[in-house]
């Protein structure tokens, strides 16, 4: 398997996405957002970083890159695309996942290890993982709340499109235990073979 690694103006997570991907013994490859040609590749990853140093909205910018038509190109053939953190955000915006990224309750930038919770195992972020397994990793952002219309989030809830909740190191699912104020401890979301998260597995 190869997997084209998008790099962004302002991304600073590449490496470890490609590093993380040949571990697993996929091919990895950089891709700078300008290109527009993703032939070979059998997934994408969007990492993190702050591309286009985050201006105006984090991905607002991003979303317009002309190696996004073909990320797109390739979620409607089925291959699997994932979005960490700036990934995430960016994905929202250009609307192949539903809801947004806004500011951190408490407006702080939180940079330390989180819990989160395996909701549903029907995307291609969780199929090898089982409901309920909790996972300590690393969180990294300022704008990690996410938020829903209030039908988008029903819709959500009731489609198994939530990947991942954050929780507390025994799997509750708390107020306590939501780092940055996410709509229901929302870490993570997937509509088909197309997920993202706010916290980074690579």
């Amino acid at each position: 398997m190869r997997v084209a690694v998008v790099v962004f103006p302002g991304t600073n997570c590449e490496h470890d996405a490609v590093h993380a991907m040949r571990l697993l013994g996929a091919d990895a490859d950089l891709v700078w957002h300008r290109d527009t040609d993703l032939t070979g590749a059998d997934g994408v990853i969007l990492p993190g970083g702050f591309a286009h140093g985050d201006y105006l909205r984090t991905g607002a910018i991003a979303r317009f890159s002309p190696i996004m038509d073909a990320v797109a190109g390739m979620a409607e053939a089925g291959a699997p695309i994932l979005g960490i953190c700036n990934g995430f955000q960016i994905l929202c915006e250009a609307g192949m996942l539903p809801g947004a990224l806004v500011a951190n309750r408490g407006l702080r930038f939180i940079c330390r290890p989180i819990h989160i919770r395996v909701e549903s195992t029907d995307s291609v972020l969780t199929r090898a993982a089982s409901i309920g397994d909790v996972l300590r990793i690393p969180l990294n952002s300022y704008e990690g709340n996410y938020i829903a219309e209030p039908d988008g989030l029903t819709a959500l809830e009731n489609d198994e499109g939530v990947a991942l909740r954050y929780c507390d190191p025994e799997g509750k699912v708390t107020d306590e235990a939501n780092p940055n104020g996410s709509t229901n401890s929302i870490a993570g979301v997937a509509r088909g073979n197309v997920a993202g998260l706010m916290p980074h597995p690579e």
